[in-house]
Protein backbone atom coordinates (compact mmCIF):
# COMPACT_ATOMS: atom_id res chain seq x y z
CA UNK A 1 0.00 0.00 0.00
CA UNK A 2 1.45 3.61 -0.34
CA UNK A 3 2.79 5.77 2.14
CA UNK A 4 0.77 8.53 2.63
CA UNK A 5 3.65 12.06 2.15
CA UNK A 6 2.48 13.24 5.54
CA UNK A 7 3.64 9.90 7.63
CA UNK A 8 6.89 9.84 4.97
CA UNK A 9 7.47 13.48 5.98
CA UNK A 10 7.07 12.62 10.28
CA UNK A 11 9.12 9.44 9.82
CA UNK A 12 12.00 11.82 8.27
CA UNK A 13 11.82 14.64 10.88
CA UNK A 14 11.84 12.04 13.82
CA UNK A 15 14.55 10.58 12.35
CA UNK A 16 15.99 14.12 11.93
CA UNK A 17 15.49 15.33 15.12
CA UNK A 18 16.96 11.89 16.66
CA UNK A 19 20.32 11.96 15.01
CA UNK A 20 20.36 15.92 15.74
CA UNK A 21 19.96 15.22 19.45
CA UNK A 22 22.51 12.58 19.88
CA UNK A 23 24.87 14.50 17.91
CA UNK A 24 24.65 17.29 20.49
CA UNK A 25 24.61 15.39 23.62
CA UNK A 26 27.76 13.59 22.21
CA UNK A 27 29.25 16.42 21.12
CA UNK A 28 28.78 18.14 24.96
CA UNK A 29 30.29 14.93 26.53
CA UNK A 30 33.20 14.64 24.42
CA UNK A 31 33.54 18.59 25.89
CA UNK A 32 33.13 17.52 29.67
CA UNK A 33 35.73 14.81 29.09
CA UNK A 34 37.97 16.78 27.34
CA UNK A 35 38.06 19.82 30.02
CA UNK A 36 38.38 16.54 32.52
CA UNK A 37 41.96 15.60 31.11
CA UNK A 38 41.38 13.62 28.84
CA UNK A 39 43.05 13.26 25.46
CA UNK A 40 41.04 13.08 22.01
CA UNK A 41 40.28 9.40 21.29
CA UNK A 42 40.08 8.71 25.13
CA UNK A 43 37.38 11.69 25.65
CA UNK A 44 35.62 9.93 22.60
CA UNK A 45 35.26 7.14 23.49
CA UNK A 46 34.06 8.17 26.75
CA UNK A 47 31.48 10.22 25.30
CA UNK A 48 30.26 7.16 23.21
CA UNK A 49 30.12 5.27 26.28
CA UNK A 50 28.00 7.94 28.50
CA UNK A 51 25.11 7.94 25.33
CA UNK A 52 25.68 4.60 23.82
CA UNK A 53 24.57 1.15 26.08
CA UNK A 54 27.12 -1.49 26.84
CA UNK A 55 25.52 -4.30 24.96
CA UNK A 56 25.04 -1.54 21.83
CA UNK A 57 28.32 -1.21 21.75
CA UNK A 58 29.66 -4.82 21.69
CA UNK A 59 27.78 -5.71 19.10
CA UNK A 60 29.13 -2.60 16.63
CA UNK A 61 32.23 -3.77 18.53
CA UNK A 62 31.76 -7.16 17.19
CA UNK A 63 30.50 -6.47 13.84
CA UNK A 64 33.61 -4.37 12.92
CA UNK A 65 35.13 -6.73 14.30
CA UNK A 66 34.82 -8.93 12.07
CA UNK A 67 34.48 -6.70 8.90
CA UNK A 68 38.24 -5.80 10.00
CA UNK A 69 39.36 -10.35 10.51
CA UNK A 70 37.73 -10.63 6.85
CA UNK A 71 39.70 -8.23 5.25
CA UNK A 72 42.49 -9.08 6.92
CA UNK A 73 41.94 -12.75 5.70
CA UNK A 74 41.57 -11.89 1.81
CA UNK A 75 44.58 -9.49 1.61
CA UNK A 76 46.72 -11.90 3.71
CA UNK A 77 48.07 -9.63 6.21
CA UNK A 78 48.88 -11.90 8.89
CA UNK A 79 47.95 -12.67 12.34
CA UNK A 80 46.12 -10.04 14.72
CA UNK A 81 47.84 -9.18 17.82
CA UNK A 82 51.10 -11.58 17.25
CA UNK A 83 54.13 -9.10 17.19
CA UNK A 84 57.90 -9.79 17.57
CA UNK A 85 58.94 -13.04 19.91
CA UNK A 86 55.29 -13.96 19.97
CA UNK A 87 54.46 -17.37 18.94
CA UNK A 88 50.92 -18.19 17.23
CA UNK A 89 48.89 -21.32 18.18
CA UNK A 90 46.55 -21.89 15.68
CA UNK A 91 42.61 -23.30 15.99
CA UNK A 92 40.53 -22.17 13.14
CA UNK A 93 41.44 -25.83 10.59
CA UNK A 94 39.37 -27.68 13.71
CA UNK A 95 36.44 -26.29 12.43
CA UNK A 96 37.11 -24.71 8.54
CA UNK A 97 35.27 -28.25 7.24
CA UNK A 98 31.85 -27.44 9.28
CA UNK A 99 31.61 -23.51 8.67
CA UNK A 100 32.60 -24.17 4.53
CA UNK A 101 29.00 -26.56 4.67
CA UNK A 102 26.79 -24.46 6.44
CA UNK A 103 28.14 -21.61 4.37
CA UNK A 104 27.33 -23.98 0.90
CA UNK A 105 24.23 -24.84 2.70
CA UNK A 106 23.51 -21.07 3.21
CA UNK A 107 24.26 -20.19 -0.03
CA UNK A 108 21.76 -23.03 -1.63
CA UNK A 109 19.26 -20.89 0.56
CA UNK A 110 19.68 -17.71 -0.33
CA UNK A 111 19.36 -19.04 -4.21
CA UNK A 112 16.27 -20.77 -3.53
CA UNK A 113 14.31 -18.16 -1.28
CA UNK A 114 15.30 -16.02 -3.92
CA UNK A 115 13.73 -17.95 -6.92
CA UNK A 116 10.24 -19.25 -4.77
CA UNK A 117 9.25 -16.03 -2.88
CA UNK A 118 7.01 -13.65 -4.60
CA UNK A 119 6.10 -11.35 -2.41
CA UNK A 120 9.03 -7.79 -3.21
CA UNK A 121 9.03 -6.72 0.38
CA UNK A 122 9.31 -9.81 2.04
CA UNK A 123 12.02 -11.27 -1.07
CA UNK A 124 14.09 -8.20 -0.44
CA UNK A 125 14.10 -8.80 3.39
CA UNK A 126 15.16 -12.42 3.25
CA UNK A 127 17.64 -12.07 0.81
CA UNK A 128 19.33 -9.02 2.81
CA UNK A 129 19.36 -11.65 5.86
CA UNK A 130 20.92 -14.66 3.53
CA UNK A 131 23.63 -12.49 2.63
CA UNK A 132 24.25 -11.29 5.68
CA UNK A 133 24.45 -14.70 6.95
CA UNK A 134 26.74 -16.29 4.64
CA UNK A 135 29.07 -13.48 5.01
CA UNK A 136 28.75 -14.06 8.56
CA UNK A 137 30.16 -17.43 8.32
CA UNK A 138 32.65 -16.34 6.27
CA UNK A 139 33.69 -13.56 8.49
CA UNK A 140 33.60 -15.80 11.45
CA UNK A 141 36.13 -18.45 10.04
CA UNK A 142 38.07 -15.43 9.06
CA UNK A 143 38.29 -13.94 12.42
CA UNK A 144 39.06 -17.46 14.36
CA UNK A 145 42.31 -17.67 11.43
CA UNK A 146 43.65 -14.29 11.73
CA UNK A 147 42.96 -14.03 15.90
CA UNK A 148 45.07 -17.20 17.15
CA UNK A 149 46.13 -18.04 20.31
CA UNK A 150 49.15 -16.04 21.55
CA UNK A 151 51.78 -17.17 23.95
CA UNK A 152 53.88 -13.13 24.08
CA UNK A 153 57.49 -12.93 23.98
CA UNK A 154 56.63 -11.98 28.14
CA UNK A 155 55.33 -15.56 28.97
CA UNK A 156 52.03 -14.75 28.97
CA UNK A 157 49.12 -16.57 27.33
CA UNK A 158 46.23 -14.54 25.03
CA UNK A 159 43.20 -17.11 24.67
CA UNK A 160 41.12 -16.05 21.39
CA UNK A 161 37.75 -17.11 20.06
CA UNK A 162 37.70 -15.34 16.41
CA UNK A 163 36.31 -11.66 17.98
CA UNK A 164 33.78 -13.09 20.31
CA UNK A 165 36.62 -13.73 22.93
CA UNK A 166 40.01 -12.70 24.49
CA UNK A 167 41.19 -14.07 27.81
CA UNK A 168 44.87 -12.54 28.71
CA UNK A 169 46.30 -14.59 31.53
CA UNK A 170 49.84 -12.95 32.27
CA UNK A 171 52.55 -15.25 32.95
CA UNK A 172 53.08 -15.12 36.68
CA UNK A 173 49.90 -16.12 37.06
CA UNK A 174 50.67 -19.53 35.28
CA UNK A 175 51.47 -22.59 37.29
CA UNK A 176 51.47 -25.87 35.13
CA UNK A 177 50.28 -26.79 31.75
CA UNK A 178 49.56 -30.54 29.98
CA UNK A 179 47.52 -32.10 27.25
CA UNK A 180 44.15 -33.10 28.19
CA UNK A 181 41.68 -33.93 25.20
CA UNK A 182 38.36 -33.79 26.42
CA UNK A 183 34.97 -33.01 24.88
CA UNK A 184 32.96 -30.17 26.93
CA UNK A 185 29.47 -29.33 26.01
CA UNK A 186 29.36 -26.05 27.92
CA UNK A 187 28.60 -22.67 26.46
CA UNK A 188 32.00 -20.89 25.66
CA UNK A 189 34.19 -20.00 28.16
CA UNK A 190 31.75 -20.54 30.91
CA UNK A 191 33.64 -21.77 34.36
CA UNK A 192 32.50 -24.98 35.69
CA UNK A 193 31.92 -25.88 39.79
CA UNK A 194 35.27 -26.12 39.64
CA UNK A 195 36.51 -22.88 37.98
CA UNK A 196 37.73 -24.77 34.60
CA UNK A 197 36.41 -22.91 31.72
CA UNK A 198 36.85 -23.93 28.44
CA UNK A 199 37.48 -22.55 25.06
CA UNK A 200 36.60 -25.42 22.78
CA UNK A 201 36.91 -25.99 19.13
CA UNK A 202 34.40 -28.50 17.20
CA UNK A 203 33.53 -29.79 20.86
CA UNK A 204 36.84 -30.47 21.72
CA UNK A 205 39.97 -29.08 23.66
CA UNK A 206 43.41 -30.21 23.41
CA UNK A 207 45.38 -28.35 26.10
CA UNK A 208 44.71 -27.39 30.00
CA UNK A 209 46.24 -24.65 31.25
CA UNK A 210 46.38 -24.47 35.95
CA UNK A 211 47.03 -20.85 37.08
CA UNK A 212 47.96 -19.52 40.26
CA UNK A 213 44.96 -17.73 41.18
CA UNK A 214 41.83 -17.13 39.40
CA UNK A 215 42.31 -14.99 35.86
CA UNK A 216 39.29 -12.62 35.55
CA UNK A 217 37.38 -12.34 31.61
CA UNK A 218 34.99 -10.97 29.83
CA UNK A 219 32.53 -13.72 28.14
CA UNK A 220 31.37 -13.62 24.55
CA UNK A 221 28.20 -12.07 25.50
CA UNK A 222 29.66 -9.66 27.78
CA UNK A 223 28.94 -11.41 31.23
CA UNK A 224 32.30 -11.47 33.26
CA UNK A 225 33.95 -14.44 34.55
CA UNK A 226 36.80 -15.65 36.47
CA UNK A 227 38.29 -19.37 36.04
CA UNK A 228 41.00 -20.57 37.96
CA UNK A 229 41.93 -23.38 35.06
CA UNK A 230 41.24 -23.12 31.40
CA UNK A 231 40.85 -25.68 28.91
CA UNK A 232 41.59 -24.75 24.96
CA UNK A 233 42.09 -26.63 21.70
CA UNK A 234 45.08 -26.12 20.03
CA UNK A 235 45.64 -27.57 16.51
CA UNK A 236 49.39 -29.00 17.44
CA UNK A 237 48.76 -29.45 21.22
CA UNK A 238 52.44 -30.88 21.40
CA UNK A 239 54.20 -27.45 20.00
CA UNK A 240 51.62 -25.25 22.28
CA UNK A 241 52.92 -26.92 24.79
CA UNK A 242 56.62 -26.58 24.04
CA UNK A 243 55.60 -22.91 22.64
CA UNK A 244 53.80 -22.16 27.05
CA UNK A 245 56.58 -23.85 29.16
CA UNK A 246 59.48 -21.60 28.57
CA UNK A 247 57.89 -18.90 29.69
CA UNK A 248 55.98 -20.17 33.06
CA UNK A 249 57.62 -18.75 36.03
CA UNK A 250 58.99 -20.90 38.74
CA UNK A 251 56.52 -21.34 41.82
CA UNK A 252 57.58 -22.26 45.57
CA UNK A 253 56.48 -25.88 46.25
CA UNK A 254 54.62 -26.60 42.70
CA UNK A 255 56.16 -28.14 39.65
CA UNK A 256 56.83 -25.60 36.83
CA UNK A 257 55.72 -27.79 33.92
CA UNK A 258 53.28 -30.95 34.05
CA UNK A 259 53.93 -33.33 31.40
CA UNK A 260 51.00 -35.95 29.48
CA UNK A 261 50.74 -37.80 27.13
CA UNK A 262 48.18 -36.22 24.27
CA UNK A 263 44.54 -37.21 23.84
CA UNK A 264 43.77 -38.28 27.34
CA UNK A 265 46.76 -40.96 28.03
CA UNK A 266 48.86 -41.44 31.34
CA UNK A 267 50.21 -38.07 33.57
CA UNK A 268 53.18 -37.33 35.18
CA UNK A 269 54.54 -33.99 36.59
CA UNK A 270 58.47 -33.29 36.06
CA UNK A 271 60.42 -30.63 37.49
CA UNK A 272 62.09 -28.52 35.14
CA UNK A 273 65.82 -28.94 35.61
Amino acid sequence: MPVPPAARLAVELAVIAFTAGATTLLFFDYRRHRRGGLDGRPAFLAAVADGVPAPVRRLIGHEIALVSSFLRWVSRRGPHGVHSGDHALPYAPAQAATLYGVFFVCVVETVALARVIPWPVVHAVTLVLDVWGCFFLLALHASCVVRPHVRGADGSLRLRYGALLDIRIPADRIAAVRLDRTYPNGPLAAPDENGVADVAVAGLTTVIVELTEPVPYVRALGRRAEARAFRFYAEDPASALRAILPGVPEASGTPRQVVGTPYGGSQKSQEDP
